[in-house]
């Protein structure tokens, strides 16, 4: 059985509503000894206006065209009526409709049409009284206008807060689409920078093999190969996201505590030997924004590793987990010496961006050289968020 929502009662009530007044003009026009015909065309016109459905509406109805026409019909109906000196009466059918698609015209028109639209609904509506006394001097008529005057502007009012919830809510998305996609590309340098100073490190050592251990090439090679395919994975997924492929892939590559262990598998070669210590007592519930980041300081560090201190012969990885806190660790023996070209070094933000990072989420980081010589970088993590 198919439940019926609380906005599916109010169109249906509206529809209900304003086929209802159109068809209560019929008695109206009849009983004044009028032809239907007069304003007959307003009402199908001011009808199809409201209530064609958008999903079948024609690309050339625009909003303007929908506001624009029963309201220059109805004008132009006025501007007859008193031409020959005729009086015409008007019913609630065709007041609704102005006020319909008076608030098409505020709402859903380009700005400046909207202002053009609803001033052209408003006059109208307005105009609508002269058609029965053709006089402004009238109390019946001054008061319709009055009252046409007030609805209107309870309308257009209604509309305009409308529109500018519409705009807050198109700015919001805007805003944060935007910043989602710095974040994106954020993640992207990240992983790449990885992958791509790798490269750059096995090649230099693949390079330094070739003439004495060229026997030995082939796991320096293995691990090139592994890295550019992951490094060309990521670029091909976040580009993809990106450009609203509508992938069903990761919206963003982002790590856990479960991928350090393939960072640092990854890093160790035949020059620098990489070691993961990882507490067995570290939960595997944390929440994911804190195992996002801690992999983020893994793989920063290890990638400043391999730009400022390829000399290091061994890194050392910690994961542990004590008194309620996750701590990450990335310590290493190197003493600063380098052959990576100066354009390989980065920038210098990356400590900077893992430190907003962790300070958002409560904890800690610390980055600086290790008493008996290397660095170190470490960060401690609450384990629950607040």
């Amino acid at each position: 059985m198919t439940s019926i929502s609380g906005r599916g009662c109010a169109h249906g009530f509206g529809v209900g509503f304003l086929v209802a007044a159109a068809v209560a003009d019929i008695p109206i026009m009849g009983a004044a000894g009028d032809s239907i015909g007069t304003t007959a065309v307003v009402l199908v016109v001011g009808l199809a206006a409201v209530l064609w459905p958008a999903r079948r509406r024609p690309a050339w109805f625009t909003p303007q065209l929908r506001a624009l026409a029963p309201a220059l019909l109805s004008g132009l109906l006025t501007v007859c009526v008193l031409l020959i000196g005729r009086k015409v009466p008007f019913g609630p059918g065709e007041v609704t409709v102005l006020l319909c698609v008076l608030f098409i015209a505020v709402r859903h028109c380009p700005p400046r049409w909207a202002v053009v639209c609803g001033l052209l609904d408003g006059l109208a509506l307005l105009a609508m009284p002269v058609r029965d006394s053709h006089s402004l001097k009238d109390g019946g008529t001054l008061g319709f206008m009055v009252g046409g005057l007030i609805l209107a502007g309870l309308v257009a009012g209604l509309a305009a807060y409308l529109r500018s919830l519409d705009y807050r809510r198109t700015v919001a998305v805007a805003d944060t689409r935007r910043e989602e996609r710095v974040a994106i590309a954020a993640d992207l340098h990240d992983f790449v920078a990885h992958h791509v100073t790798g490269i750059l490190v096995q090649t230099q050592v693949a390079r330094m093999m070739a003439d004495s251990q060229p026997q030995e090439l082939d796991p320096v090679l293995a691990g090139i190969e592994r890295a550019a395919t992951e490094a060309l994975a990521s670029m091909r997924r976040t580009v993809g996201v990106l450009r609203d492929t509508g992938e069903e892939a990761d919206r963003r590559p982002v790590g856990d505590l479960a991928g350090i262990a393939g960072l640092t598998e990854g890093f160790a070669g035949p020059v620098q030997k990489a070691t993961l210590h990882h507490d067995p007592a570290v939960p595997d519930d944390l929440p994911h924004e804190v195992q996002a980041a801690a992999f983020r300081v893994v793989q920063e560090a290890l990638t400043n590793v391999r730009r400022h201190a390829a000399d290091a012969d061994e890194v050392t990885v910690q994961v542990r987990y004590d008194s309620g806190r996750l701590s990450v660790s990335v310590t290493d023996d190197g003493r600063g010496g380098t052959q990576l070209p100066a354009a390989a070094h980065g920038g210098g933000f990356g400590l900077v961006g893992l430190k907003e990072r962790v300070t958002a989420l409560g904890g800690d980081l610390h980055a600086g050289p290790r008493p008996g010589g290397g660095w170190e970088v470490r960060a401690v993590f609450p384990a629950r968020v607040r």
